[in-house]
């Protein structure tokens, strides 16, 4: 392999390292299955190292491939497998790495609201994602999911109404 084979090589598994985890979480967001946003994410990094000099650096490089995220997982969504897909509700397992009570009930509440959020409508969920998660301002959002930042404060707003339906009757069913 030639000297500048390498050195791209290196610089295509530093944008792995960088971004990999963080796409990762963005993508399963929207799919709600590792394998697919795996698929997702790989195909992002591909592109866009393919299409490196096409990126003309109106926003951060991170904006750009969440952008690219979000759209692969809008064309996933549009995709004819997807469509046609037999789907199970499989839950995420919570693991417990200490045997500590509060850290069990912190990670249960975690989980339980991590379950609700993914339980939104997608128009919602990428809003809560991006806002709380990735700690992104209205106008970044906006950006991102090209729409008005009105429209993002409004989808915030549904969803964190939503949010507390959902919250307070899942804790009726567990106390009531």
């Amino acid at each position: 392999m030639s000297n500048s084979g390498e050195h791209a090589l290196l610089n295509f598994e530093k944008l792995m390292e960088r971004y990999g985890e963080s796409l990762m979480r963005l993508a399963f967001t929207y799919v709600k299955n590792h394998q697919v946003a795996e698929d997702i994410v790989q195909d992002v990094f591909i592109k866009a190292f393919e299409k490196k000099e096409e990126f003309r650096g109106d926003a951060s490089y991170q904006t750009y491939l969440y952008r690219m995220t979000v759209n692969r997982c809008h064309d996933y969504f549009r995709s004819w497998s997807f469509k046609n897909l037999f789907f199970t509700n499989k839950q995420q397992h919570l693991r417990l790495e200490k045997s500590a009570e509060s850290e069990v009930i912190e990670k249960t509440e975690q989980y339980l609201l991590g379950e609700q959020i993914l339980s939104l409508p997608l128009k919602y969920r990428e809003v809560i994602v991006f806002y709380y998660y990735k700690e992104y301002r209205i106008e970044e959002i906006a950006k991102i999911l090209e729409i008005s930042p009105s429209t993002v404060k409004t989808r915030l707003k549904r969803a964190k109404e939503r949010l507390k339906i959902k919250i307070s009757s899942k804790v009726g069913e567990e106390y009531g």
